[in-house]
């Protein structure tokens, strides 16, 4: 998992902490878990809302890292042009 530094203070504590980000790999894995148990019936009401909003966020990180691969790649391809 990559680790990002972050500058947010603890409400608690006042330090700052590290937030870990998903691989892609990893991000799709929650989501495909996530999926799995919705169409399983598996979770209760609060739960599912909970799930709903962990997914949205996954999703994003996902398209968010597959279009900074894009930019990458295409970078990479111009510079062989």
């Amino acid at each position: 998992m990559e680790i990002r530094r972050v500058e947010l203070l603890n409400d608690k504590t006042g330090l700052v902490m590290d937030i870990k980000e998903e691989s892609y790999n990893e991000a799709i894995e929650k989501l495909r878990l996530i999926v799995e148990a919705i169409e399983k019936g598996d979770l209760e009401v609060d739960l599912l809302s909970e799930k709903v909003k962990e997914a949205s966020r996954l999703i994003k990180l996902c398209k968010d890292k597959l279009y900074k691969a894009d930019l990458e790649v295409k970078k990479v391809l111009e510079e062989l042009d």
